[in-house]
């Protein structure tokens, strides 16, 4: 069993995590094809992964304050992206949802994503990608937690 990581052998590996997590998300970002800013795709991808939420629950899911969450869902539904749709349940309440055309941005900006990073892991050797599934296992993992801590 290996030895335990001292206090600073843990916060050095959680400074290159974060520089090299925040690089990698730059870089994707990058990849985008579309004007949106970094908070307005954000939303678009929490709205195509928990579907139709009110503004108060789509503020919660992004960690924004409510006036933000409603500017950035007006820009996107003049933009035709998303909607805003009186639930039926309780009229009293409003939920966001994806257009089709907002549900097709997303889609292709993943995909684009996705192929690009393949390019990227395409010439790493097998113990590389092998050491790499098991970081995304752990990363997964972590991002799973309630940011509670």
């Amino acid at each position: 069993m290996a030895p335990m990581p001292t206090t600073d052998e843990t916060a050095e590996l959680a400074g290159r995590l974060r520089l090299a997590v925040t690089r990698l998300a730059r870089q994707l970002r990058q990849t985008s094809d579309s004007d949106l800013s970094p908070t307005q795709s954000a939303v678009l991808a929490t709205l195509a992964n928990h579907g139709p939420v009110t503004l108060g629950e789509l503020a919660e899911l992004e960690r924004v304050a409510s006036p933000t969450i409603t500017k950035v869902t007006g820009i996107l539904q003049d933009r035709g992206l998303v909607e805003k749709v009186t639930d039926p349940a309780d009229r009293r309440f409003v939920r966001v949802e994806l257009t089709s055309e907002g549900r097709a941005l997303v889609e292709r900006s993943r995909a684009r994503k996705t192929a690009w990073l393949a390019r990227q892991l395409h010439d790493l050797p097998p113990e590389e990608l092998a050491q790499l599934a098991a970081a995304a296992d752990v990363l997964e993992h972590l991002t799973a937690r309630k940011a509670a801590r």
